[in-house]
């Protein structure tokens, strides 16, 4: 079987950190925080009200203005993300390629608005008031549905639902996908709009959020002693795949290659993950494989690092598991410090960041990493974005239900 080699020339996020790629990076970089006070209903009633919203989108940017209603906010990120992808990758496509350009977008819960909205309407109103458009706004396939009624996208169309992990596992199935040849083409990552009071709500009695409240910007503490959970985000990250050889011929911008993907599954518990960590090593592990190169070649690594206690402490060991000295040579930080625990969309957002780290040399800071957990003691870049030269990087994404993804970009020289 001939394999193919995979680029990425498109990228697309709508995120707390800003609108476009361009914007959510300059603000990553900065270290700027995008928690605050929930908007997005009233919070007052409720243990945590904090979280990371994005600000000011407007859909009708997107959406012809009498269809907005029938989008779930998530679908909505999901468009937005996707559209700024695939303007970014610049590329024309005819009927016979769009056969081959799949979508595969990620979402860990779905309409959680459209679920929220409904229920209430159903018990104050009744049966018959429930919006006509309920069903095919609930559904978290159509993070993917839209974009490929959008862009005619023929090819395969699917909806990865694998929690926190998400985004990345849908990455990593386009990356294959083209790899061995089933597609030359794909839209993949993540979409996610789950600050709602069901979501809050339960994650808050699951004891998974930060209940700084009265300190928001300083929540999301990845790593730091002090860290107390999650803070709940929400947006998309999308990037547009493409068969090397076709990118190379039409001349396209290529921000990084994929060359590795690892999954595997705890088999442990729905929401801690394994105290051995041996199975977010052998993801790791896998993706390394698959590339072919030495684990020395593995420079920098955008962490799952989601603020929890279990989490980072288990990432920190599958590392140095994995890695052996070598974990203290490797740039690592989590995104999740500034824009919070994007749910399925963390994944896509985490390989933008990805892309335009390898492209730039830029590597953003992990914020409020200020009493470091003796337990996590590689570098993560505390609080300053740093300059440097990185060659292969790996981003991890670990859900509930024990899944792990890893994805392996490499640096276009």
């Amino acid at each position: 079987m001939r394999v193919y080699r995979v680029a990425i020339t498109g990228l697309g996020t709508i995120s707390p950190s800003g609108l476009n790629v361009e914007t959510s990076f300059e603000n990553l970089v900065k270290g700027i925080p995008n928690v605050g006070i929930i908007t997005n209903f009233d919070p007052t009633d409720f243990k945590v009200k904090i979280g990371a919203e994005v600000k000011d989108f407007d859909p009708t940017q997107y959406i012809e203005k009498k269809y907005v209603s029938r989008f779930d906010r998530f679908a909505q990120f999901s468009l937005a993300a996707g559209i700024e992808a695939f303007q970014d990758a610049d590329v024309t496509l005819n009927d016979d390629q769009k056969e081959q350009f799949a979508v595969i977008i990620g979402s860990g819960i779905g309409g959680n608005n459209a679920f929220s909205e409904n229920l209430t309407i159903l018990e104050k109103k009744g049966p018959s008031r429930v919006s006509p458009f309920f069903i095919t706004k609930l559904i978290g396939n159509m993070g993917a549905a839209q974009l490929a009624i959008k862009f005619g996208a023929k090819g395969y169309t699917a909806d990865t639902v694998s929690a926190c992990a998400s985004g990345t596992n849908a990455i990593g199935d386009a990356f294959h996908r083209i790899k061995f040849g089933l597609e030359k083409f794909a839209l993949a990552g993540g979409t996610e709009a789950s600050i709602t009071p069901s979501s809050v709500a339960g994650f808050t009695v699951m004891r998974a959020l930060s209940k700084r409240n009265d300190d928001p910007k300083r929540a999301s503490r990845p790593f730091d002693k002090d860290r107390d959970g999650f803070v709940i985000g929400e947006g998309a990250g999308i990037v547009f795949l493409e068969e090397w050889e076709h990118a190379i011929e039409r001349g396209a911008k290529i921000y990084a290659e994929v060359v590795g993907y690892g999954a595997t599954c705890d088999a442990f518990h729905i929401t801690k993950p394994s105290p051995d960590a041996k199975q977010q090593e052998r993801c790791m592990s896998m993706a390394v494989t698959e590339a072919n190169i030495s684990l020395k070649d593995v420079d920098y690594i955008n962490a799952h690092g989601t603020s929890t206690i279990a989490n980072d402490v288990t990432e920190t060991n599958a590392i140095k598991q994995l890695f052996k000295d070598h974990a203290y040579d490797i740039h690592i930080h989590s995104t999740k410090s500034m824009v919070g625990h994007m749910l399925g969309a963390a994944g896509g957002i985490e390989a933008v960041v990805m892309a335009k780290t390898l492209q730039t040399g830029i590597i953003h800071p992990t914020i409020n990493l200020e009493n470091p957990d003796p337990e996590c003691d590689l570098d993560y870049t505390p609080n300053c974005a740093i300059q440097d030269e990185v060659n292969f990087g790996l981003s991890n994404s670990f859900g509930f239900g024990g899944h792990n993804f890893s994805v392996l970009f490499k640096r276009i020289a």
